[in-house]
């Protein structure tokens, strides 16, 4: 297509289970649009840059001067090449081997960490489309292993629409135990639930039940903050330092939270729109005096 550039592949390789190998190119499957935000001096607001330099002798080193190397020793290393790194396991260093097939429930979602896009290789359509329809089939997602830039990741191959993605995955040493957390239990008395509280919630729910749309969610704090910068530039206020307000309102704290009521509150609201409180009862007429209503009936007859 003119005028877009081409995705250029990270890694190349080879999908591998059994006597099955399925040539792949890898792709970054996301892109970072977070705020990239410059360091600056407040003195005179030049940038504030990183220095590469050698600390033996304070100089800076270019990059064709700067090599890798593995500390074995205190202040004594290795020099490794992206030769040597890829001689070390030329296998493990160019397939993707699947060691299980599992349940793609059964890989909590903590688990799972970067995401990239696997494309056939030269060759690689017949036998990369089995792949895909074979775990669709067998609602199974691969588990593998894989060596991507020096460091090698446990990963699950998962079928997104017609593309088999890899997701690099934490290993389970890498989990920290919720253990040291004061997170309730269901028995404890501190969060005990009401059959009313959770029917009241469970109406929520199912009020703010929607079909998945990702392109309806947006990044609005990032908008903002664009817009601000827009703002500032145009008021040509952009050496101009905010500080916090002084006197700023701050939120009244509360521990008192009657949950029944926010919950009906919340019932029938649009997501993201606070709660409207009910308002309150109209008051009631007052009733006439006795002697005024027997009046009232005299003339009446």
């Amino acid at each position: 297509m003119k005028g877009t550039t081409m995705v250029r592949s990270m890694w190349k390789g080879a999908i591998s289970f059994g006597l099955v190998h399925i040539p792949v190119e890898m792709y970054t499957a996301v892109s970072d649009k977070a705020l990239d935000l410059t360091m600056l001096d407040r003195r005179d607001f030049s940038p504030v840059g990183f220095k590469r330099y050698n600390k033996g002798n304070d100089k800076e080193v270019s990059w064709e001067d700067i090599v890798k190397g593995y500390e074995y020793a205190d202040g004594e290393y290795v020099v490794l090449s992206e030769e040597d790194l890829r001689r070390a396991n030329p296998e493990a260093t160019g397939t993707i081997d699947i060691l299980a097939f599992v349940d793609a429930g059964d890989v909590p979602l903590i688990y799972y960490e970067q995401p990239y896009y696997l494309a056939p290789g030269k060759g690689g359509d017949k036998v990369y489309a089995l792949l895909r329809e074979t775990l669709k089939k067998a609602g199974k997602i691969g588990i593998a292993n894989v060596v991507i830039r020096v460091k090698q990741h446990l990963a699950a191959l998962v079928c997104v629409d017609d593309a088999i993605t890899l997701h690099t995955l934490r290993y389970a040493d890498e989990i920290r135990p919720t253990d040291e957390l004061k997170i309730p239990g269901k028995s404890s008395k501190a969060a005990t639930i009401t059959a009313k509280e959770l029917a009241m919630a469970m109406a929520l729910v199912e009020g703010m039940a929607d079909a998945w749309k990702p392109d309806q969610y947006r990044d609005t704090y990032r908008e903002d903050i664009l817009a601000l910068v827009d703002k500032k530039v145009k008021a040509k206020q952009t050496r101009t330092i905010t500080m916090p307000d002084k006197d700023s309102p701050k939120p009244a704290a509360s521990n008192v939270v009657d949950l029944v009521a926010l919950l009906q509150a919340s019932i029938g609201k649009k997501p993201g729109t606070k709660a409207e409180v009910a308002p309150a009862p109209k008051p009631k007429r007052a009733r006439k005096p006795a002697a005024k209503a027997a009046t009232a009936r005299k003339k009446a007859a």
